[in-house]
């Protein structure tokens, strides 16, 4: 008896059939309820908060109040339809917006243009309180605040650090090294020294040079992941009066406000986030098939990274993994298609060790997973010579995909997990 699958692949679709007693688990999120009053739903997190007392009773007037809001990389989270109900709320509580600032957490991503502010907090937040932006290499800006237990110096922006109050906001996802973004991560790396940074992440890394990275900072683990853990000492040294983050639905929209205490609140967000994103698998299977679920989610391999971490997650170590991803862009950002570059996986280590980024990072964990399990990436014909210097086998049909998985496995009884939309899906092996 065949199972059909229809898979995105960029703009298109592909349909797949498989034996249905050889399938295991079918990974896909659950379908969460989008927040129909936004400004509602936000005020209610900020009056009823979680371990903290409302908003309201949090701030006092003439208190300077700075709010740490993510970037343009973060746009899906949507600031412009909650900002104004933070802003209003604050007001109502004796705040003018002209104690008010937004503070523009970048780590070390570029500036933002005038424009580009408009797009991320909207016209109505420009245009009422002031923005400044932390520039993790403008040293200049930073205050040394301490030390984390391993060692790490502690930098932060002095706006933050000289305001009265301290807002957190974010939104909450998966992460594929601190486990789950938002709450601290406002802090590490949105406002802290670039030294600070690379410090923190550094921890992603083994301990010992060329055996690459750490297991434990992997998506959704939290204890035991010493990047997680360091980040929270740093943001705890902000002493943070109060934190709003937003979870979305699998479409996108806003699922959930979380409000109130820094950690608390965000912790009780990231149940949320697993609720919905996290998907319990009743085991890992010799093949994976998987697809981001098309365009924009494979765009290009760094966007596609989400599905073949995931991907990874859900396979056997002796298994093989399909992953669909058109890849129109292949070679953007070059910032990550640049670490291919290095001849081996230990040369990308070793680089990284001296200046950590995040695509880099992406970049030696994809080639560490391709070299532990074979990853054959359905693409578009001139992807090839790329995907092949990332160390991936290239394929440009599912049936071309699928002659090679089964030459690789050596035998047709293999078991299959098939990942629909495995950009956003976590596997959860039950044991």
């Amino acid at each position: 008896m065949l199972k059909e699958f229809v898979l995105g692949f960029g703009d298109k679709e592909v349909k797949l059939a498989l034996p249905e007693e050889q399938i295991i688990n079918v990974v896909e999120g659950r379908p969460a309820d989008a927040i129909n009053d936004v400004p509602a739903a936000v005020k209610e997190a900020l009056r009823n908060p979680i371990d903290s007392p409302p908003l309201a009773k949090v701030v006092t007037a003439g208190d300077k109040v700075a709010i740490i809001a993510s970037d343009i990389t973060r746009q899906w989270i949507k600031y412009d339809q909650f900002l104004p109900t933070l802003l209003n709320e604050l007001n109502d509580a004796g705040i003018p917006d002209g104690d008010i600032k937004l503070v523009v957490s970048l780590g070390a991503h570029r500036h933002h243009t005038d424009k580009e502010n408009i797009l991320v907090y909207g016209q109505e937040v420009v245009n009422r309180v002031e923005i400044v932006q932390s520039y993790a290499p403008a040293s200049e800006d930073f205050v040394h605040v301490g030390k984390t237990t391993r060692g790490v110096e502690v930098y932060l922006n002095k706006h933050v650090v000289n305001a009265d109050k301290v807002i957190m906001t974010g939104g909450i996802v998966y992460h594929l090294m601190a486990g789950f973004g938002g709450g601290r991560k406002a802090v590490m790396p949105g406002i802290s020294g670039y030294s600070t940074i690379q410090g923190n992440h550094s921890f992603c890394l083994h301990d010992i040079v060329g055996q690459g990275i750490n297991a434990s900072c992997v998506s959704g683990k939290l204890e035991g992941n010493s990047m997680h853990e360091d980040m929270t000492e740093m943001a705890a040294m902000l002493k943070s009066a109060f934190l709003l983050n937003a979870v979305f639905t699998p479409e996108g929209k806003f699922a959930r406000f979380v409000a109130g205490h820094w950690y608390n609140a965000w912790l009780e967000g990231t149940k949320t986030v697993a609720e919905i994103f996290g998907v319990p698998i009743s085991a890992k299977a010799d093949l994976v098939i998987a697809s981001a679920g098309g365009f924009p989610k494979d765009i290009n391999l760094y966007q596609g990274s989400k599905t073949t971490d995931n991907a990874f997650m859900a396979v056997k170590d002796n298994g093989v993994v399909i992953v669909l991803l058109e890849c129109r862009d292949i070679m953007e950002p070059p910032d990550f298609s640049g670490w291919f570059n290095y001849e081996s996986l230990y040369d990308r280590e070793v680089a990284l060790r001296k200046a950590f980024t995040v695509p880099g990072f992406i970049a030696l964990k994809t080639g560490l997973m391709a070299k532990q399990v074979p990853f054959i990436v359905v693409t578009l014909p001139e992807n090839k010579a790329f995907i092949e210097k990332a160390g991936l086998i290239a394929a440009t049909t599912i049936e071309e995909a699928m002659t090679i998985a089964e030459e690789k496995l050596g035998r047709k009884d293999y078991t299959i997990n098939v990942m629909p939309h495995a950009a956003n899906t976590v596997p959860l092996v039950q044991e």
